[in-house]
């Protein structure tokens, strides 16, 4: 499994270039407002209800989401394939980009679809809180231009530690589905455009033929 490396303490941040390296995001996402390292979870309810902006919190960071049309064009597929195979065996909940997080103090993340099974789910009940301590069974993350290799494999090395048992992450570009589990999360197995994307031991008899899921890309007015 991935160590993730022990977090900075913010008063050793001596640079903006330290905190950038440790976060593994652009500049451009990252809010100066609240401060780098004083943000709380509160802040992050806070921006989206004023100006709609998804914030992921890192390290007391916030941290913008980045969005665009064709990921979530594509993310939108999965969660639909997803939820059409849980919801008439009742097997828990699926969400999607905006569904916040808590999976460790000072860290909310946002998967692009996310299914959690009801056993995750204290009472076995939709929690009323908006960013819930959950951790997803699966989490699928659709790659953006400005999402980097670091980033990344930081994502996938905490969603492993909160408790996940399986993450995806979407290649637009080279349309694929790269798929992580707990038992080798570092060893992924892609899957190309032309195989089945499968569930595994979370979604055992759920299958997804890329073909069909990349062609969302390919679709024109006349089609």
């Amino acid at each position: 499994m991935t160590i993730l490396d022990p977090p900075i303490p913010r008063t050793s941040l001596r640079t903006v270039e330290d905190l950038l390296d440790d976060l593994g995001v652009p500049a451009s996402r990252v809010l100066l407002n609240p401060a780098p390292g004083q943000a709380t979870i509160q802040d992050v309810i806070d921006i989206h209800a004023r100006t709609r902006r998804l914030c992921e919190l890192v390290d007391g960071t916030l941290i913008e989401k980045p969005v665009g049309f064709k990921e979530s064009m594509i993310a939108l597929a999965i969660a639909s394939a997803i939820r059409a195979f849980v919801l008439p065996r009742n097997l828990g909940v699926v969400s999607g980009p905006d569904g916040m997080m808590n999976l460790f103090a000072d860290l909310v993340r946002m998967p692009d679809v996310a299914f959690t099974a009801w056993a995750r789910f204290p009472g076995g009940k939709v929690p009323e809180k908006p960013v819930p301590r959950l951790a997803p069974d699966l989490a699928v993350e659709v790659l953006s231009p400005s999402n980097t290799r670091r980033e990344m494999e930081r994502k996938r090395g905490e969603y492993f530690q909160a408790g996940a048992r399986l993450v995806w992450i979407v290649d637009l570009d080279a349309r694929t589905v790269d798929v992580y589990t707990l038992g080798a999360p570092d060893a992924p197995l892609t899957r190309r455009s032309n195989e089945t994307l499968d569930g595994g031991e979370v979604l055992p008899g759920f299958s997804l033929p890329l073909t069909e899921l990349f062609a969302e890309l390919d679709r024109t007015a006349g089609a």
